[in-house]
């Protein structure tokens, strides 16, 4: 992938507003819990940072996803992960339906502020019996007149107890389970909505997640996204983005992860010589950074191939499934290099070996990845050729 002066103005951007508004604060922050989402959101809607890929009509830069990755990929040098799936879910996780599908005017009336970083939004798909299995979900909107009125619950909300907006997942008929959903913008300050206390998570400390009750819910039906009971396609369609972001959003967090371990090893001493001396360590930390180096040229071609037209669900299920299981090694290989300060709740490679491993499992599981893949390839069950 070929980056211009614009995506390195991007690039740099992201990365000035990471060293001077996040990064010095996100230990405050992981240590109350919850990030200020509001004020970050502004912040980065004022740079023009929420609508990279957006149309521009509604305040967005309407420039193509490779855009977007560049910010995505320096969203990695956060040092609180759960800030960088905040701002994810944000842009990559809880809108692409809605720019794509939505009408002019909840475009204009969700859209806009959720580009202008004047609104949170969240996105409200999985339940306690249905993650990685969304067919299976059981939240209901009935129709009554010209509105919805909505009835479940959603189980691990990012940004939930801060949204102004979420982009609901529920069953809008009685119809087969791919064919009977539909998204919905359901405003959390509409009466029937309610939050649980915010989960207590091994890792993503910063970010604030808890499940969401909804108790006869009613807005109104034009708050629906595209078409009534396409909502399943739209979500598996929203859930390419979600995933390219896994993939690009660990990239530079493991060659960060890398080359402060590669600092370390070289000053700590055991036996009279570095640690980083001995050639089982800097072998194995030049493998590491071999497999991130092909992880990202499988991410960019995926990223060039979604920019094209192209269906990616493959590769970006490749990617994803990668990524996940990439970051497992590089943060347990380098904590084991760090020794006893590894195991320290504040060291950097700590915080990432906790953060990181719901990569494994948010947006489709890894089993769920290769049950993909294996779809594609003609060779699960009953599929051989």
């Amino acid at each position: 992938m070929r980056f211009t002066e614009e995506h390195e103005a991007i690039r740099n951007t992201a990365a000035q507003f990471i060293q001077k508004e996040i990064n010095p604060v996100s230990d405050a922050w992981e240590e109350a819990g919850i990030f200020p989402a509001h004020e970050v959101f502004k912040k980065l809607g004022n740079l023009g940072l929420l609508g990279i890929n957006k149309p521009v009509e509604y305040g967005g830069m309407g420039l193509d996803y490779s855009y977007q990755v560049v910010f995505i990929e320096e969203m990695g040098l956060i040092h609180s992960g759960g800030v960088a799936m905040g701002i994810g879910v944000q842009t990559d996780m809880a809108t692409p339906a809605l720019a794509k599908f939505g009408s002019d005017d909840i475009k204009k009336e969700f859209l806009v502020p959720a580009i202008a970083g004047d609104a949170v939004f969240s996105i409200a798909v999985s339940e306690p019996h249905a993650g990685s299995d969304v067919a299976a979900i059981k939240t209901t909107a009935r129709k009554d007149g010209d509105d919805y009125v909505i009835n479940g619950s959603k189980m691990w909300i990012t940004n939930s107890t801060q949204a102004d907006y979420l982009c609901l997942l529920a069953n809008t008929s009685d119809d087969k389970p791919h064919l009977n959903k539909s998204l919905i913008i359901v405003p959390t300050n509409t009466p029937g909505v309610s939050f649980s206390e915010r989960l207590d998570k091994l890792g993503m400390r910063s970010s604030d997640t808890a499940q969401v009750f909804f108790d006869d819910v009613r807005v109104p039906q034009r708050n629906r996204i595209g078409e009534e009971g396409q909502g399943f396609v739209y979500q598996m369609l929203q859930f390419q983005e979600e995933r390219l972001y896994a993939a690009a959003g660990g990239l530079k967090t493991m060659d960060s992860l890398i080359d402060q371990t590669i600092d370390y090893t070289r000053e700590r001493k055991i036996f009279g010589k570095s640690v980083l001396d001995n050639q089982v360590v800097h072998f194995r930390l030049a493998e590491l950074k071999t497999e991130v180096a092909a992880l990202r040229a499988l991410t960019y071609d995926a990223v060039e191939g979604y920019v094209q037209g192209e269906d990616v669900t493959m590769k970006a299920s490749m990617a994803k499934l990668k990524v996940g299981r990439l970051l497992r090694e590089v943060t347990d290989s380098c904590l084991q290099y760090w020794g006893g300060m590894g195991f320290m709740w504040d060291n950097p490679v700590a915080r990432a070996y906790r953060d990181t491993r719901i990569t494994s499992i948010g947006g489709g599981a890894d089993e769920v990845m290769l049950s993909i893949i294996c779809k594609l390839m003609g060779t699960l069950p009953g599929k051989n050729k």
